[in-house]
């Protein structure tokens, strides 16, 4: 198959913590001396009349108050309010009375009652706060575009939030991570419904995806980042479009940042959830999954514990057929997931916390049924593999006796720690955040790439081995720091700090018995051998960055930064994959390695925006931002061309570090927009875009290697979303998508639309819902278009239809979902794209969408 052109991307603290803590103590205790001392009337005064001076920058309501009464000696309670105290604040008040800094940072609709040193707020009725004054009310606060907390409604971006109420409403009606956010983000693509998001891009370009803002990218390019967590532990998803040169690496399509889950109050508090998922066709049509979390604390620590179970059952399409199971990435058929989540949070004083993240998860096959490949494997064996006779499909069927030594998973051990500061070094804050991630991702048994079509298993014309199966298993190992400060005067805001992190990554490849795999047409693979599949690589990454932003004047803020991106990639010596399968079967006893080396990378990223508030419900911008990513090198070394030369396979010439390094690839991106909140309900967001890329990735279908080629890759379009709701209940609706025409620069033709191998066509969302304070439904409809490239290769699109809702009972609350309501028949994405990558036949490869599928989910907390 001729090459196909794409673009691609990618307890010694404590001690002194204590001591940093105690210091404060003393610290603050002196001060409070010194004021007693130099003003005597001082204590004479009305406890809100007293005069204080602070400056607090991005702190939390609740640490802002806790920090106003520790600066006035007195202390203030709000424990019977409904003040949303996890907003963050900015305080800046010179010999201010405490009255009046209460009533600027809370607005005139409290009630502040003080008796001796005890300041009590009140609100009407206990019912919310209607205007506490934090620039922007109705604004969610973020910190995907900047690394350190802002308001959606000051960030010169096009930022979506997809907060827990949206996300577990799809969730609990049946609709898989992915596919939701699919469904609710408007510039992802839609999602593939097996354990790969690969080609699930933002504005036709690679994701970077964090957890709590670590990236779980990795160079090796596996496309598992949303098969990484339960939903049952994520609280909010921040997604920001666009390439970015705050994050560095992996961010030219966009940032998506899962937020977890957190204890947010003292009180013991436990969620169970319990659901099912079926068709209702089939005996083992069947998914079921039980959550539990606990959460409490104190005023000192806070602390959650989230584990979520899953083990899936088989799944039909809409002509009531099994969907085949994916032997290549691996779909979620009869798939177990467990994810075992718990967060830690120690307020050491106002000013400082301490928190720790520690996940283990893990989803893997988990049953005796698999897909049997034929007697001898003469359903799915390539002709040229078998003296020309082409495979029989018919042969194909899903059947138990399924056993293998590897079998498809997704394992995954993270930990995440956080120290947070403010007020220091003349009024700054400052995050330091340490992490280390260990995965383990295994492949289906399959024939392995890079030696079916070539068939290099050759002894002599007409004496050919047989073709192995084989799986690959890839670890990766990731370990960093980052360090931010921010600092906030009148006009000016300034950001800036430094990245560092270390990646290991090892790849090989699984063989098994042959005698064995074609005896039991596929179902039974024991471990034969076991060789390395691609190069070893160890990258290390140093950045540092610097961003600012300027009031100019009242409404208009200009922003800009600069990002400084060191890369270091050392690729080990490496034996070309083909040629160590045909030494561990014989063909030759020995083969020279293709050299490795270091390569070093040095990048200057820079961004500027500029943002007009006409009000804290609209705003418009524009901005331009660059992005950097680094190929696969895994899938660009370690190639090249060998002669046999006796029983040595002697190298001729290569791909190789010294040679031809790898180039990384710059995304220039311009972007104008705006959005628009209103009191009645109304909310839109819409931006326009354009990127351009200076280089294009080529993948070689054959041998599944890639090279960078000098064509540029541009894409340009709109994404928006247009909502209404009527408050406090009553009727929804709305509409989102992404409109995209992505572009590669051919050498005879010029631009021309670009290869459907990782661009997706355009798509739409549309919904229509009514909601009341006990009850709700939604009928929700997404859209992909038709899309052919340069090649005249096609997608083809689909339109599918779900309808969610929830009604909450005497006891707790349940959630029904119907997905793809009229039980339509269609190819998904990643379907039609195997059948290119594999070829025949292409019923192996071929993977339709799951048909009509009915859950109900039960949620109670207490």
């Amino acid at each position: 198959m001729e090459q196909v052109h794409t673009y691609l991307t990618k307890s010694t603290k404590y001690s002194s913590s204590l001591n940093l803590f105690k210091k404060g103590i003393k610290a603050a205790f002196l001060v409070l001396l010194a004021l007693i001392c130099t003003t005597p009337s001082f204590a004479q005064q009305g406890t809100l009349d007293k005069y204080i001076t602070i400056k607090l920058n991005n702190i939390s309501l609740a640490d802002a108050l806790a920090a106003i009464g520790d600066k006035a000696s007195v202390n203030i309670s709000y424990s019977n309010t409904k003040l949303d105290t996890k907003k963050i604040v900015n305080v800046n008040a010179s010999n201010k009375t405490l009255r009046k800094v209460l009533y600027d940072l809370l607005g005139n609709d409290v009630k502040l009652n003080a008796q001796d040193n005890v300041i009590t707020i009140q609100t009407t009725d206990n019912k919310p706060v209607a205007s506490i004054n934090l620039n922007n009310n109705l604004n969610e606060v973020v910190v995907v575009s900047s690394r350190s907390p802002q308001h959606i409604s000051d960030i010169p971006g096009t930022v979506w939030v997809v907060d827990s109420a949206k996300l577990q409403t799809q969730i609990k009606a049946g609709v898989p991570l992915k596919e939701a956010l699919g469904i609710l983000i408007p510039g992802l693509d839609i999602g593939n419904q097996g354990r790969s998001n690969y080609a699930q891009n933002i504005r036709g370009r690679n994701i970077l995806v964090m957890i709590d803002g670590v990236s779980i990218n990795s160079t090796r390019n596996t496309s598992r980042q949303f098969d990484a967590i339960d939903p049952f532990n994520i609280e909010k998803i921040e997604v920001l479009s666009g390439a970015s040169s705050v994050y560095g690496g992996d961010a030219t399509g966009g940032i998506i940042n899962i937020v977890t889950k957190k204890a947010t109050a003292q009180k013991l508090a436990f969620q169970t959830e319990v659901g099912g998922r079926s068709g209702l066709k089939h005996g083992d049509d069947h998914d079921l999954r039980v959550a539990q979390s606990v959460a409490g604390g104190n005023s000192f620590v806070k602390g959650r514990l989230g584990f979520a179970y899953q083990q899936n059952g088989a799944a039909y399409d809409g002509d009531n057929h099994q969907i085949i199971i994916d032997t290549k990435q691996g779909d979620l058929q009869y798939n177990r997931s467990i994810d075992l989540f718990g967060n830690v949070d120690f307020k050491l004083k106002h000013n400082q916390s301490i928190s720790l993240d520690a996940q283990y998860y893990n989803s893997k096959y988990n049953s005796d049924h698999g897909l049997f490949l034929g007697n001898n494997l003469a359903g799915a064996l390539p002709a040229n593999a078998n003296n020309g006779v082409a495979p029989d499909p018919s042969l194909l069927d899903v059947r138990k006796g399924f056993e293998a030594d590897v079998v498809p998973r997704s394992k995954r051990i993270f930990i995440n720690g956080q120290y947070r500061i403010s007020d220091i070094l003349g009024g700054q804050s400052f995050q330091f955040q340490a992490f280390v991630r260990s995965e383990k991702l295994d492949f289906n048994p399959s024939f392995p790439e890079g030696i079916v079509q070539a068939r290099e298993l050759t002894v002599s014309p007409g004496n050919v081995k047989p073709l192995p199966l084989a799986a690959s298993r890839q670890n990766t190992d990731v370990y960093g720091f980052k360090a931010v400060l921010a600092k906030r005067w009148d006009k000016i805001q300034v950001t800036y700090g430094a990245d560092l992190d270390q990646e290991k990554f090892v790849g090989k490849q699984a063989f098994f018995d042959t005698d064995l795999s074609y005896s039991s047409g596929g179902l039974i693979n024991r471990t034969a051998s076991t060789l390395d599949r691609y190069p070893g690589n160890r990258i290390l990454g140093i950045s540092g960055f610097a961003q600012a932003s300027w009031t100019i004047i009242d409404n208009l803020t200009l922003s800009g930064g600069i990002r400084q991106q060191h890369m270091q990639v050392n690729v080990d010596d490496f034996v070309r994959f083909q040629q160590a399968v045909s030494v561990n079967y014989g063909i030759g006893t020995s083969a020279d390695k293709i050299p490795g080396g270091k390569n070093d990378y040095n990048v200057t990223l820079f961004n500027g925006s500029l943002i007009y508030k006409f009000n804290n419900r609209a705003q418009i911008w524009g901005n331009y931002s660059q992005g950097f990513s680094v190929p696969d090198p895994t899938k660009y070394y370690g190639t090249g061309s060998y002669v046999r030369d006796g029983n040595n396979w002697k190298l001729v010439n290569s791909i190789n570090v010294k040679d031809a390094p790898l180039s990384g690839i710059k995304t220039n991106q311009y972007e104008i927009g705006g959005r628009l909140s209103t009191e009645s309900g109304f909310k839109g967001q819409i931006a326009g875009f354009y990127s351009i890329s200076n280089k294009a990735i080529i993948i070689n279908t054959s041998t599944f290697t890639i090279s960078v080629a000098d064509q540029k890759v541009r894409n340009y379009g709109f994404e928006g979303e247009f909502s209404y709701s009527q408050q406090p209940k009553g009727l929804e609706v709305g509409i989102n998508g992404q409109f995209i025409i992505s572009d590669i620069n051919t050498p005879d033709k010029g631009y021309q639309r670009n290869s459907i191998i990782s661009t997706n066509p355009s798509k739409f969302a549309a919904f229509a819902g009514w909601k009341s304070n006990d009850f709700s439904i939604r009928l929700q409809a997404v859209r992909s278009l038709d899309l052919k490239d340069y090649q005249n290769l096609e997608l083809k699109g689909f339109t599918t239809f779900d309808l969610v809702g929830n009604v909450k009972l005497p006891v707790g609350v349940l959630s029904a979902g119907i997905q793809n309501l009229w039980d339509k028949q269609y190819l998904t994405f990643w379907g039609q794209r195997s059948v290119l990558f594999y070829g025949a036949p292409a019923k192996l490869y071929q993977y339709y969408g799951r048909g009509r599928t009915f859950s109900l989910t039960y949620t109670i907390s207490y």
